[in-house]
């Protein structure tokens, strides 16, 4: 789906924080949205998580940074880290350049995936979300 410009493939889900998590077999994997790396710019550092991190839900595990931003990377499902994205330690840029495909953040194994799921967005009541928040950041800039 497209909303105002921006991309969100529709077999994604999405949290609050602006991140998305693919279902992949067992594994999840997750990002960072095109809203979030157009409005950050240029990313410069992304702080990529170890395999065997524990990673709850909601819960803030690392950062991201640009010229102008910093901000903290928020896991989308409760689990732990299968692999991070070492490009991204020496290719930051990759996610402004694919931040649906070759910038992913890490893969997770899920402790309670459905139960996650569960408490993701999409379709319909994802773009609804979007256009809210959407929506506050131009009534900021006026």
């Amino acid at each position: 789906m497209e909303v105002k410009g921006y991309n969100f493939p529709d077999e994604l889900y999405y949290d609050k924080n602006h991140y998305w998590a693919r279902v992949e077999g067992d594994m999840v994997v997750m990002g960072t949205t095109d809203l979030t790396q157009r409005m950050a710019g240029e990313i410069t550092f992304v702080d990529v998580p170890g395999e065997g991190d524990e990673l709850a839900q909601g819960k803030p595990f690392g950062s991201i940074e640009s010229g102008k931003w910093v901000g903290r990377i928020y896991a989308v499902v409760s689990g732990e880290v299968a692999q991070g994205n070492e490009e991204l330690e020496d290719s930051p840029e990759l996610i402004n350049e694919d931040c649906y495909g070759k910038g992913w953040i890490c893969k997770i194994k899920p402790a309670d995936l459905a139960g996650d799921l569960a408490n993701l967005m999409q379709g319909a009541a994802y773009q609804s979300w979007v256009e809210g928040e959407l929506a506050k950041l131009e009534a900021d800039k006026k």
